[in-house]
């Protein structure tokens, strides 16, 4: 049986928005945490010029597969084992897009470093990074529901928690990447948009 999340089913429309904005030119994604693999199958289909790569820790991959191979699409690849924390482990690039979502909320602080610290290593020198998921803004919730379901997060997991944008945002800019677009969407989430600067 396929998993389901209606989360992904709700939020996969006003996100296929931004990556059509910003992925048109685009040729390899790597995604990062593919989860229940919906994400991954709805944006492969919409978006047939890219080649799709899936990616999360093993016990993900049955599910992601299940997808995967009911949509058998010729453009989707993987899953491939992904492990941020692994300097080694990542999936051959070089990438020009790499897209998450709702991810960095689960993973720990250090998980979150490590994610941004090796994206120079498998990205094109012009990449794009597309992040979606809820933030706080100077150290504040946007809403009493980010506020809930951070709680909600720390009580089972000290280690996760909704991440600051400006934390997120130097960690970008050590990486090398640049603010491109900010995207309000709806339950209180956001699409952040970096481009690696061809510069550094």
């Amino acid at each position: 049986m396929r998993p389901f999340s209606p989360a992904c089913e709700r939020n996969r429309e006003p996100i296929l928005a931004v990556l059509e904005r910003w992925f048109g030119d685009r040729h390899a994604v790597l995604e990062i945490g593919s989860g229940t693999g919906q994400h991954a199958v709805h944006f492969a289909a919409a978006l047939p010029q890219l080649a799709w790569h899936a990616s999360d820790l093993p016990d993900r991959h049955a599910g992601i597969r299940a997808w995967m191979e009911q949509a058998a699409l010729p453009n989707l690849h993987g899953p491939h084992v992904l492990d941020v924390r692994d300097p080694d482990g990542w999936p051959g690039g070089p990438f020009d897009a790499v897209f998450s979502a709702n991810t960095l909320h689960i993973m720990h602080c250090p998980a979150v470093e490590a994610l941004f610290g090796a994206l120079p290593r498998v990205t094109t020198a012009d990449a794009l990074l597309v992040v979606y998921g809820p933030f706080k803004r100077d150290g504040r919730h946007t809403s009493e529901s980010n506020r809930r379901f951070d709680a909600e997060l720390r009580a089972r997991d000290p280690g996760s928690g909704i991440r600051d944008q400006q934390a997120v945002h130097a960690l970008a800019r050590a990486a090398g990447l640049l603010l491109r677009d900010e995207v309000a969407m709806p339950a209180n989430n956001r699409c952040l948009v970096w481009q690696r600067d061809a510069r550094r």
